[in-house]
């Protein structure tokens, strides 16, 4: 399981043409699954994002998380991240988990994610074709895989 962490003034995801979910200061998180995650890929994952300290404290330093700040989040998912471009200029998603893995594995970490933080989490839908607009602020983009726990 792979995110993609920005820390976020704001962020927005339309569908169909339509507001779907905002979020202010906080989160944005893009989560790909591939077919060898399970369960405990989501847990340890949701425990990295309520613990991550990337939000400035009364000095400016990086040492608060998401919950110290009460920040919001927005979960997306983003098969693409699991993207293999070593042969060719046409990217293979092979590794990517289908529906029937992935669904359950995302609403699982958006779930676990919420427990961790105690607060709602936002997400956009699973597989829609999905408009994500935010402002990075920092920037601070950070990547986490579970497979690279070490």
């Amino acid at each position: 399981m792979r995110i993609v962490i920005q820390r976020v003034s704001e962020a927005a995801v339309t569908i169909n043409n339509a507001a779907h979910a905002s979020i202010g200061k906080g989160f944005m998180i893009l989560i790909g699954i591939e077919n060898a995650d399970s369960a405990e890929d989501a847990e340890w994952l949701a425990g990295k994002v309520a613990c991550l300290r990337v939000f400035d404290d009364e000095k400016g330093v990086m040492n608060c998380s998401v919950v110290d700040i009460k920040g919001e989040i927005l979960i997306i998912s983003q098969f693409t991240l699991h993207a293999q471009t070593k042969k060719g200029n046409r990217p293979s998603y092979i590794r990517a988990a289908g529906h029937k893995k992935a669904v359950p594995l995302y609403e699982l970490f958006c779930k676990k994610v919420s427990e961790k933080t105690g607060f709602e989490v936002k997400t956009g839908i699973f597989a829609a074709d999905m408009k994500v607009a935010l402002v990075n602020d920092g920037p601070v983009t950070i990547l986490i895989d579970s497979k690279n726990k070490d």
